[in-house]
């Protein structure tokens, strides 16, 4: 018999399923599934153990089996990312027991294990929802609301993360907004709540809730059929007894379908390969490493800095979408020893080449960079977006299956909107996903507008607009002590992002 666990955070197992016993066989092969949602944005870490169950139980239902009364024959574990980029979804591991490594040159052999998965059809359905507000409250003085919406599902553990966002559209009270595309594998099910909040748009960061609903795609199915309208509310008392206005805005579904589309899955199944890549800000405005009170501080604890949390946070996930692990790894806004500023350097002080090993490479060399280069500026992205866009751009001419994903990680007020705005532009043609970390107290308002999530296009020099939108935007501060971690919610719209991609260049997964 086989048991899987998954691995929670803090270690502890918690038992998922067991299988059926397979009599009198040492090469058994088990038909128990397991359904399990898969999350891109988290790392999923399994644990499955083999049982050989005593023949005086063998007519007992498997949840009643004592464990500890059964001999056990080893266990392997992996993460669910794993076994779901295997081209043939199926994933051989050595069962191990004890504290043996696989890297022991004889460590005895306890067999092995074959893991399959396989997309349930409702992974691949995806729903397109048209929604649209009437009478929406202004939160403004002196002209109407620009309202936007924000569809959020809550998770097993109760933390809410956000899954799309509308664009914005300006001084309306009865805003009827683009279609939408959700999936219903990232939700759940067609049953699980659904937030959506109506906000007012304001250019600070600083957006005002106009009202809020809860409803599960069903519901939004029926209102559809029905016609009809749902108020919106807003919450007036938190803690246990928490209450609700109710407002006489209302939300309504113009258009409901759903469609069989290929998923980010099937992309990975055919040997498409995320590749991860980082560029880190060394202006002056970080404050001098050596002391505390600097965002590069290194804590001789061995605490992460913003910078070290936000590289080993994104990496973590990200590494297992990379056959190679070899990552670009960038600089910016710096003097090295003996040359002027540079705003996009190789964080391995190569002058050749800028991939390192792994995430401990790009730890590694960015410690060394600090004792490198001395700190200066301004904060230039034009350089860094453009050796990415590059590199993507070979990538696409040598028809190689792989879609970039960058890293920025910065303190500061960039200098360049406009040649930033350009570069974007130009790297939206290209398989590339830009991910902005803001670490520190700065005014991050330009990076509103680069997450062009205010639904302007971002718009070259030249009058060119954006195919799609490729940047998305996270100030540390805003999520360190909230619900969500950082990578989550910087990472949720990843594969939605490259399936619009793949959907613009009409490419298909190929089986």
């Amino acid at each position: 018999m086989a048991v899987l666990y998954s691995k929670e955070k803090d270690g502890s197992l918690k038992e998922l399923t067991r299988t059926e016993v397979v009599l009198n066989s040492l090469n058994p092969k088990w038909i128990t599934k397991y359904t399990m949602t898969y999350y891109f944005e988290t790392v999923q870490n399994l644990v499955f153990r083999v049982y050989d169950i005593d023949t005086q139980f063998h007519n007992q239902d498997v949840k009643m089996l004592k464990l500890e009364e059964q001999d056990f024959l080893g266990e392997a574990s992996c993460t669910l990312a794993q076994i779901v980029t295997k081209s043939d979804r199926a994933l051989i591991m050595d069962l191990v027991c004890g504290e043996q490594s696989s890297s022991q040159a004889r460590a005895p052999k306890f067999g092995k294990l074959t893991v399959f998965a396989e997309e349930s059809i409702s992974s691949k359905t995806t729903v397109e929802l048209k929604l649209r507000c009437s009478e929406l409250e202004s939160k403004d003085l002196f002209s109407k609301s620009d309202p936007f919406l924000v569809v959020s599902k809550t998770t097993e553990s109760g933390m809410v993360v956000p899954i799309c966002k509308t664009e914005v559209i300006n001084n309306d009270h009865s805003p009827s907004w683009k279609p939408m595309i959700l999936n219903i594998q990232q939700i759940g099910s067609k049953e699980n709540p659904l937030i959506i909040e109506c906000y007012d748009f304001n250019s600070n960061g600083k957006h005002s809730l106009i009202g809020k609903i809860q409803k599960s795609l069903l519901d939004l199915e029926k209102l559809h059929s029905a016609r009809i309208g749902a108020n919106l509310f807003i919450p007036t008392a938190t803690g246990p007894k928490q209450e609700n206005k109710v407002l006489k805005s209302q939300l309504f579904v113009e258009s409901y379908s759903e469609k069989v589309q290929y998923t980010f899955l099937d992309y990975l199944a055919s040997g498409y390969e995320l590749n991860f890549m980082v560029a880190i800000d060394f202006t002056a405005s970080n404050g001098n490493p050596r002391l505390p009170d600097s965002l590069h501080y290194i804590d001789p604890s061995g605490r992460p800095n913003a910078y070290q949390r936000a590289i080993l946070d994104v990496g973590e996930v990200l590494q297992f979408y990379d056959t190679d692990k070899r990552f670009p790894a960038w600089g910016f806004g710096a003097r090295p020893i003996d040359g002027p500023v540079s705003h996009c350097f190789n964080l391995n002080g190569s002058s050749t080449y800028c991939e390192v090993e792994g995430i401990q490479g790009i730890m590694m060399a960015y410690v060394s960079a600090l004792h490198n280069v001395s700190l200066a500026g301004p904060t230039l992205f034009g350089p860094v977006i453009t050796s990415a866009a590059h590199i993507a751009s070979q990538s696409l001419t040598n028809n190689e299956r792989k879609y970039f994903v960058l890293l920025i990680i910065t303190d500061g007020v960039i200098t360049d909107l406009q040649e930033t705005k350009d570069a974007l532009v130009q790297a939206a043609d290209l398989p590339l996903s830009i991910l902005i970390v803001g670490v520190g107290g700065a005014d991050f308002k330009e990076m509103e507008i680069l997450d062009a999530d205010k639904g302007d296009r971002l718009e070259s020099t030249t009058g060119r607009v954006a195919v799609r939108d490729i940047v998305q935007f996270v100030p540390l501060r805003d999520v360190q002590n909230g619900d969500v971690s950082v990578v989550q919610s910087l990472l949720a719209e990843l594969p939605s992002q490259l399936l619009e991609y793949m959907r613009f260049r009409k490419i298909q997964p190929t089986s």
